[in-house]
Parts: C-alpha cells; structure tokens; sequence
C-alpha cells in the first residue's frame, strides 16, 4: 500500500476488481438505481442490529476486549459512512457496467480494469482521489505477454547486464503504455466544459531512479491533466526533495499546505513560473 493513516499505519489496499466494483456501486452486482437502492436499504438495516447488539455486549465486557470490540465498531462505522455516501448518489444515472468476475489472469488486463474502475469512478464522482501501485516491492511478478519470463525485481538489479537491462526497460514500457491508457479514456470522457483529463491531476513515478543501486535520487516524475499542466521537461537542482513538488501540486488543488515531509520549498511549475 502507499496510502497511510499515520505514521505506523499502513491503510489497506484492494486488488481485486470485483471488491472495488463493490465498494463503488455495492454488492448488488449492478449500477441500476432501483437495484442499487434495495440493496443499500438492506445492509443499512444489518449494520443498525449489529450497532445495537454491539452496545448491549460493550457492557459487559473487560477493558481489553471491550477495545477490540471499539476498532470493530470503527470498522463499522466506515462501512456505514460509506453506505450513506452511495445512498446520496444511488439516484444518479451511472453508466452499465458488468460487475468484474475477480482477478484477471494476465497483468496486463487487471491492470487495465484496475484503471478503467478508477476512470469510472471519476466519471461518476463516486471519489475524486486514487492510487494505484503497478509494481509492488519485491515483486515475484513475471511478463510472460511482453516476453519477459524473468523475475521483475531480479531483473530490476541488473549490475548492467545488457539484456537484463533490455527487459526492465520492456516491463517500464509496458506499464507505461497501459497508463497511457487510462490517461487517452480521461481525455476522451466528457465532464462540465472540458473533459475529465482537463480537470485532473495525475502523477506517474517511482520509488526509485536506479533500481539496481536502490538510489532515490533524481526521480523522473510525470505530471498529467489540465491541473498541473504538461508538455515540458523541468529538470531541478539535485537533492530537491520530492515534497516540495507535493506541495505545489497541493496548491493546485486548492489545498494549500505549508509543509510535508522533508520539504524545503515549493517548486515553481507553472509554465511562466
């Protein structure tokens, strides 16, 4: 996961199509109102049950469990939280889509169902904020469909290996080609006086510049959407902190924030800036 709710506490992740087809339109496997509303109207009636029996067994707990059963609670409370966020767009007319089956059996597709669920998600303002992590660390993960039968992180410590090189260069065209994707269906999806590309920010990188030498330094960052603009390469000094360029993209979005991380600074990128 890149997503954290603190320091210490990673925020789960989901992989799976079908769950976040789920979570975005509920379990009914469908986008249709009337559907979706029956369902809704139902799982709000489980959750009030398990409210109430939750409070009649809190008192007759310990201290210890009674904590357990608080974070339980929590738990229920977002999922309640959630219900009534779709319950306040249940009426919108959301566009047919099948409910994925699970997970693809190639990258390459789950990759691409991955991105169009964030694409619709965005179409239909269900959330205005994702992440997407292509290639965990360590991954075993193989590219059989590009002819790389290899190991990606092996791969990814290449000591120069000129055809080690060759596939990792393959595997980064490879996930950048399907990003490009995803950015082609913003652009190509109308929203208010432009499209969805037009009023997004997207950012595409890495954790690292030299995998091979696990260096951080010097890291090629992509800015994409009418937000932060585009079309230009700006190359800053060494050792900009990567938070400074956060917190100019922060700005952009109207969240102004005066400092995160290990920033120094904001970076200047406007076109005139």
């Amino acid at each position: 996961t890149i997503s954290w709710a603190n320091d210490t506490t990673p925020l789960p992740m989901e992989n799976n199509p079908r769950v976040v087809f789920e979570r975005l339109f509920g379990d009914s496997g469908s986008t249709d109102p009337t559907v979706r509303k029956a369902r809704l109207a139902k799982d709000a009636s489980l959750l009030d049950s398990v409210t109430e029996r939750a409070d009649d067994l809190s008192r007759q707990l310990g201290t210890g469990d009674r904590r357990k059963l608080t974070q339980y609670l929590d738990a229920v409370r977002d999922i309640e939280r959630r219900i009534q966020m779709a319950e306040l767009q249940s009426d919108r007319e959301l566009p047919v889509v099948e409910q994925p089956a699970g997970v693809p059996g190639t990258f390459g597709e789950h990759a691409q169902l991955m991105f169009d669920l964030m694409a619709l998600a965005y179409e239909t303002d269900l959330t205005r904020v994702t992440t997407f992590m292509m290639g965990r660390e360590i991954t075993g993960r193989t590219y059989s469909e590009i002819g790389v039968p290899d190991a990606h992180h092996p791969i990814s410590h290449h000591q120069k290996d000129p055809a080690k090189l060759a596939k990792l260069t393959k595997i980064n065209q490879y996930h950048c080609e399907l990003f490009a994707k995803f950015i082609e269906r913003l652009s190509n999806t109308p929203d208010g006086d432009g499209t969805l590309l037009d009023h997004s920010m997207i950012v595409y990188g890495a954790g690292m510049a030299d995998s091979n030498a696990h260096a951080s330094q010097n890291l090629p960052i992509l800015l994409a959407g009418g937000v932060a603009g585009g079309g230009r390469h700006i190359m800053y000094p060494e050792d900009t902190p990567l938070a400074n360029l956060q917190l100019s993209l922060l700005d952009k979005l109207g969240v102004p924030t005066e400092s995160l991380g290990h920033a120094t600074g904001k970076l200047p990128i406007d076109p005139l800036g």
